[in-house]
């Protein structure tokens, strides 16, 4: 016999394929339901329905936005997702900061967004190693930026990230 949380998010997964709307009344329930993983099962389901994924994003709380932008690397959505990635980076909330970095917005984020992104992250002081593909998308003008950044920050007698002087 299933447990009661296996037993909610298989009829969740069920409900949200015949019907991907219904993810607007389950997703919000979801972890508390279905336990961990169960936003990410439900976000499966929608086999990419990315006008769905984006109103779910721009209604949800963060922990409902954490969940999708760390689900979407998963989701077959090719560039499609990468406003909700943008959007996630104007936040102050580290969390999403931190997951608009990672796979997916590595991977579809232009040069330019991706690099102030990063300035981003050593503004809010999230380590640089929570960026995916840093080392893989580094260039002269991000060792440019951040070089920058050191400089104002040693003129205002402020220390410099660890992480930075690394790479500068």
């Amino acid at each position: 016999m299933k447990e009661p949380a296996q037993e909610w998010l298989a009829q969740a997964v069920r409900q949200v394929e015949a019907d991907p709307y219904a993810i607007h009344r389950l997703f919000p329930q979801a972890e508390r339901r279905g336990g961990r993983g169960a936003r990410r099962a439900l976000l499966g389901a929608l086999h990419g329905h990315h006008g769905v994924i984006r109103g779910l994003y721009e209604r949800g709380d963060s922990g409902e936005r954490l969940a999708i932008l760390s689900a979407l690397p998963e989701l077959d959505l090719g560039p499609a997702a990468v406003d909700l990635v943008e959007d996630a980076l104007r936040t102050n909330d580290t969390r999403l900061v931190a997951a608009a970095l990672g796979p997916y917005g590595s991977a579809w984020l232009d040069d330019h967004a991706f690099r102030q992104g990063v300035l981003k992250c050593v503004f809010m002081s999230i380590p640089l190693a929570a960026v995916t593909g840093l080392e893989r998308r580094f260039d002269a003008e991000l060792a440019r930026m951040l070089s920058d950044y050191a400089a104002e920050l040693r003129a205002a007698g402020r220390p410099v990230p660890g992480d930075v002087l690394e790479r500068i």
